[in-house]
């Protein structure tokens, strides 16, 4: 599906000046290894954010509620999963290029952390479980469905009372009837539960106790959605704790390369670089904006800017964005090759997500006490910060990922 904005192709003088216009904190460069086409859509989504998003973004974070008319505005200007210029030279591919969406987290994570969780959850959660756990019919169904945006997906993993232990502790049941599976249990901190199109949810085999995964469809008796209210942190998700009461799924629905917990591995090893990434792009929108604001503000007769301790703090933000900028782009790379591994994922969302800490409270305090106002970004940023640092794995099982590998020690 192409991009309905009309484009021009870039010479590389150009692509040079419109990288640099997009990226200033990219120092050292990593985005000029993108295609002109690659580089085309992330410009066309800039503007489609600018336009569609940025006048109602932080009345939707108060509210708590997602912009999805606004959002699937930008999806109908353009594709980002699914645009031809994105797959010249890959025609055969189902994804984009591994470094292309390390830039698409860069591009929405900078923009909103709301709206780049929101993309994760639909093209990298719901999308690679369907890549890895389905047939060549499912697959042949569903994906293109999500690259459109036709279909909206989602991911129904943890649960009310197993979160990081998920691999042991999984409760929800499925047992089997004839042709059809009968799905008990709850499942909790689901992104976009109540509105998706697809919910992949995992459950426990009642006969052979092995984890598998079904495919709800919305609508299906005995699913029900409640939004999780009063979250102090990425307001505008749609959080669900979701209750599964006798839900009947066919066995068509069943992706049958789930088998056990290491295929749900093979996903979180993309999915944990994609919240690496996530993490980089939430740095890099805090450095931006609190760049922005010292650049304009005034005290003492100087720009903000103009202060050495003011400075110090801002280059320490844009020395965290090129660190996280260099762990994304090395572990799209080896993902491209095929080279994935959880240790690398989970190292680079640990690195990731602690830089982005930092990063996000400078920059909420070289704005002072306007940096606690929506109108200057970074509290936003801030705020965010703390769901990006825990899902997808917290600092403590991140870390202990990378020392079990490193020792040959499990220490959990």
């Amino acid at each position: 599906m192409s991009s309905k904005v009309e484009t021009l192709k870039v010479s590389a003088p150009r692509k040079a000046e419109i990288l640099k216009e997009l990226y200033p904190e990219d120092l050292f460069g990593y985005s000029h290894e993108l295609t002109d086409g690659e580089v085309e859509v992330l410009r066309e989504l800039r503007t489609a954010l600018e336009k569609h998003l940025r006048p109602v973004v932080n009345e939707y974070y108060e509210k708590g509620v997602f912009p999805f008319d606004e959002f699937y505005k930008v999806v109908n200007d353009i594709n980002f999963m699914g645009d031809d210029r994105l797959f010249e030279g890959r025609e055969n591919k189902l994804k984009t290029s591994e470094l292309f969406n390390m830039f698409l987290y860069l591009e929405l994570a900078r923009f909103d952390a709301s709206v780049a969780t929101f993309y994760t959850v639909h093209g990298g959660l719901c999308l690679n479980t369907i890549l890895v756990g389905g047939t060549e019919e499912q697959i042949n169904e569903i994906v293109p469905k999500l690259r459109s945006f036709e279909y909206q997906g989602c991911f129904a993993l943890t649960e009310p009372d197993h979160g990081s232990d998920i691999a042991g502790g999984l409760a929800t049941s499925a047992r089997r009837e004839g042709d059809k599976w009968i799905l008990n249990g709850e499942k909790r901190w689901i992104g976009g539960a109540d509105t998706a199109d697809i919910i992949p949810v995992f459950a426990r085999d009642t006969e052979d106790n092995k984890i598998k995964c079904f495919i709800v469809r919305k609508g299906t008796p005995g699913y029900k959605a409640e939004v999780i209210q009063e979250k102090g942190s990425l307001r505008m998700i749609h959080n669900n704790h979701i209750t599964l009461e006798n839900v009947e799924v066919p066995e068509t629905d069943r992706l049958p390369n789930i088998r056990g917990f290491k295929s749900v591995n093979d996903i979180l090893t993309f999915t944990r670089a994609d919240i690496a990434h996530l993490a980089m792009g939430v740095t890099a929108g805090s450095f931006a904006a609190a760049h922005k604001y010292v650049t304009q503000r005034e005290q003492f007769n100087k720009k903000l800017a103009s202060f050495q301790l003011v400075q110090e703090k801002l280059v320490r933000m844009q020395s965290n964005v090129v660190a996280n900028l260099a762990y994304s782009v090395q572990i799209s790379k080896m993902q491209e090759e095929g080279n994935q591994l959880m240790t690398n994922s989970a190292l680079a969302k640990m690195h990731n997500s602690l830089n982005m800490r930092e990063t996000v409270a400078l920059g909420r305090e070289i704005c002072g006490g306007n940096g606690i106002t929506l109108d200057a970004d970074v509290i936003r940023f801030f705020l965010d910060a703390e769901a990006v640092y825990t899902y997808e794995g917290t600092h403590e099982i991140n870390a202990l990922i990378v020392g079990r590998a490193i020792t040959g020690i499990g220490a959990f």
